[in-house]
């Protein structure tokens, strides 16, 4: 019987330790090289440094992503209702021209930069980016208020937004 509670202890452990909420941008996520809408070279550093002082809702998507089109009625909800946050658009889209098309068909709202190495790559791994769309919401000082969600409606985003205000 103490055999069965010390491995249920250590699995209970292991897994919310596994599930801790990162609260500071790696420093390889930081200095990623992301394009902004005119194609310069912009880090992610410097795009969050252009925020500085505001909530930052950060909205990880793509234009050919279904789940991600059929969630922008919600991020507009969101937008309405958390109108004096920043709204930062991250695309995974495969190339310049279909991003920006992309922004126009579905038509975002908000700061826009396309993460040029895609899902897989420096930042996707850094942010262990493994679903679109996914959400962050970064505070006034730069940390991350909030990690994870995949769902602009998730009451964790409300709940966290709700704090920020």
């Amino acid at each position: 019987m103490k055999k069965i509670i010390s491995i249920i202890a250590i699995a209970l452990g292991t897994f919310s330790c596994s599930q801790a909420q990162q609260t500071e941008f790696k420093e390889e996520a930081l200095s990623n090289t992301m394009k902004t809408v005119e194609n310069t070279d912009i880090t992610f550093q410097e795009i969050l440094k252009k925020y500085e002082g505001k909530t930052i809702v950060i909205d990880v998507w793509a234009s050919w992503c279904s789940d991600c089109i059929k969630g922008m009625p919600k991020v507009k909800t969101l937008q309405e209702n958390y109108p004096d946050a920043t709204y930062l658009f991250l695309s995974v889209d495969k190339n310049h021209d279909s991003w920006l098309k992309g922004i126009e068909k579905y038509d975002v709202q908000g700061e826009h930069y396309l993460i040029a190495d895609g899902m897989k790559g420096v930042f996707g791994k850094s942010i262990n980016l493994s679903w679109i769309p996914r959400y962050m919401v970064v505070d006034k000082t730069g940390k991350i208020a909030l990690f994870k969600v995949i769902e602009a409606d998730d009451d964790k985003l409300i709940e966290t937004l709700e704090k920020l205000k």
